[in-house]
Parts: structure tokens; C-alpha cells; sequence
């Protein structure tokens, strides 16, 4: 299937390994309740969740910072929702849901058989656009963080996904070739056209359910990987 022989994985974590959407609603459940913000926890994730997944596409493009990030997709979900939540709530609600997001830590389907299957046989890394403070701790917690050798966030790098240097940096951390090296993540433009900009071969995990584009293989569940593999 590869062109090259694959020596070194790189994952991406939320939406790859990590169930960002359960862990995510889970946490929101928990914040909301606690600072008395009356409103429909369904409806708010369906508000949320699209919000949120433009303000991330925006911070990759850095047309935002991370503290406007984690502002806006709140009081943009709340305008939409037509609840007026004053701002010192939203920088509390902002904050919380940082402190406590980790402390959910849920995996995705056959995240843990397929990480146990490539342990013996790769080099398992992670690349993230995940800020710092927060992915250590949901590796930590999840009980997946001694599958990995490097841990490269897009702080550390100073850039975030699709930006080569990040892919560059992980590279000469893993001291792998861009061929003998494969990139496996959920994001079309972020993980897949990143890193075969500079040379990777690729793996395109379907979480969201995307039309068929042509760039790569596409799996649906992570244990396809062990047929691949």
C-alpha cells in the first residue's frame, strides 16, 4: 500500500485517538450546571460544536489567538442560542472547561487494541494542534501517553498544522525520514495535505465522515489500520 516501508507513526490526537466530542459534552454537562447557566445541553452542543470547529480552522490560519479562541466559540454559541451570558461567566466557563476537559477521558473505538498492535512493530509519536497544557494531561489520563516516543504540539513548534515546520520539527525529533514516516489524522487539510507537503505518506481517518477526496486511503475505524499495517 505504502510506497516506502513505514518505520515511525505520528498520530493526531482529538478526533484521532482521543474522543474530543464525548469528552468534550461531558465536560460541558459538568461546567454549565455548576455556574447556573440554564440552558438545553443538546441544543448547545449542536450550536457548539460547528462554532467551535471554525474557530479552530481560524487559529490554524492564525486569525486568532488561543485566549480569542476559547472566548469566542462561547459567546458565539450563546448569541446563536439567543442567551445572554455576561462575559466574566464566559472567561470562567472558558477556563473551567480547560481545567477540567482531561479529567474525561474517553478513547475512541479500538483506540487501545490498534495502539497495542503497532507498539511492538513502530515508533508511535503524536502531533497536535492541541494546546500544551492540556493534551500531556489527556494522554496522561487516558492511559495512552507511554505508547509515545515524541510529543509535538503546535506551541512547542510555534506553528500549528498544516504548517511544514511542525511536521519538519517532528521529524528530526523522531530522527525518521519524511518517507519512511506515516501521518495518520482526522483533519483533510491539517493532517493529510500537511504532511504529504513534505513528503509523508498519509491515512486519512474518517471521524467525520467526509466524501471520498482522492489524496489518500480513508479508514472508518482505527482497527482497519492493523490490515494496513
Amino acid at each position: 500500500m505504502f510506497d516506502h516501508k513505514v518505520t515511525d507513526v505520528f498520530f493526531d490526537l482529538d478526533h484521532t485517538l482521543w474522543d474530543f466530542e464525548k469528552n468534550s459534552a461531558l465536560t460541558f454537562a459538568k461546567i454549565l450546571v455548576e455556574n447556573k447557566v440554564n440552558v438545553d445541553l443538546d441544543n448547545f452542543l449542536k450550536v457548539y460544536a460547528p462554532i467551535n470547529m471554525q474557530m479552530w480552522a481560524l487559529y490554524r490560519q492564525n486569525g486568532i489567538g488561543k485566549s480569542e479562541l476559547r472566548y469566542q466559540r462561547l459567546k458565539q454559541t450563546f448569541d446563536r442560542l439567543g442567551e445572554h451570558v455576561p462575559d466574566e461567566i464566559i472567561d470562567v466557563l472558558s477556563h473551567e472547561y480547560i481545567a477540567h476537559l482531561s479529567s474525561f477521558n474517553h478513547l475512541l473505538p479500538n483506540t487501545l487494541e490498534t495502539l497495542e498492535y503497532l507498539f511492538p512493530k513502530y515508533k508511535l509519536h503524536i502531533i497536535t494542534n492541541g494546546f500544551q497544557e492540556v493534551q500531556t494531561k489527556k494522554l496522561r489520563g487516558s492511559g495512552i501517553h507511554h505508547y509515545f516516543q515524541k510529543i509535538i504540539d503546535s506551541e512547542m513548534a510555534g506553528v500549528k498544522k498544516p504548517d511544514p515546520y511542525i511536521f519538519q520539527m517532528a521529524l528530526e525529533l523522531a530522527k525518521v525520514k519524511p518517507q519512511n514516516s506515516l501521518m495518520i489524522g482526522d483533519n483533510l487539510e491539517a493532517d493529510i495535505l500537511g504532511a504529504k507537503a513534505l513528503g509523508m505518506q498519509v491515512l486519512h481517518y474518517n471521524f467525520h465522515k467526509e466524501s471520498h477526496h482522492g489524496e489518500c486511503t480513508m479508514i472508518h475505524d482505527l482497527i482497519e489500520i492493523k490490515n494496513i499495517l
